[in-house]
C-alpha cells in the first residue's frame, strides 16, 4: 500500500449539495464502513439567510445496513463533539468536521435545523480511511 494521502483516503456522499429552506432535517446516506477504521463527516455550510437558525448536528452508527437499530454515538467513539460540528446563522461559508472511531459497521449523519426561515445551502462527504485491505475505489458514490 502506498504511504501517501491520496491513496490512503475514500470519500463518499453523505448530503447531497443542497438547498434547504425549512426546519427538515438534512438525514445523510447510510455509511458501510466495511474495511475501514475510521470515518471522518465533513460538513460544508454556504450561505444561512436566516438571522436565528441554529444546526445540531447527530452522527448515529449500527449493525443493520438499513440503520433499523440506530443509536446516537457514544462520545468516547468520536473524534471532536458533535457540539463543535454544529453551526449557526452566524457560520456562512465554513467547513466543520467529526470524526467516528467505533466499533459499528454502519454510520450516518444528521443536521437537524432550528427556528430556520430562510435558506441555507448545505453538503457533506465522509472521508474514509485506516484500510485494512486498501481503498475499494477512488471515486465512491
Amino acid at each position: 500500500m502506498m504511504r501517501d494521502l491520496h491513496d490512503n483516503l475514500e470519500f463518499r456522499r453523505l448530503i447531497s449539495p443542497n438547498r434547504g429552506t425549512d426546519n427538515t432535517a438534512q438525514v445523510s446516506q447510510i455509511i458501510d464502513l466495511a474495511n475501514v477504521t475510521m470515518c471522518e463527516f465533513s460538513i460544508a455550510v454556504g450561505t444561512v439567510a436566516d438571522a436565528d437558525a441554529t444546526f445540531v448536528v447527530l452522527v448515529e452508527d449500527g449493525d443493520n445496513a438499513s440503520l433499523t437499530d440506530n443509536a446516537a454515538v457514544d462520545d468516547a467513539f468520536l473524534l471532536g463533539t458533535e457540539t463543535g460540528a454544529a453551526f449557526t446563522f452566524t457560520n456562512d461559508n465554513v467547513v466543520r468536521k467529526i470524526g467516528y472511531i467505533g466499533p459499528k459497521r454502519y454510520v450516518r449523519l444528521t443536521i437537524t435545523p432550528a427556528s430556520n426561515t430562510g435558506n441555507f445551502d448545505i453538503s457533506a462527504v465522509a472521508v474514509l480511511c485506516g484500510h485494512r485491505k486498501g481503498p475499494q475505489s477512488s471515486q465512491s458514490a
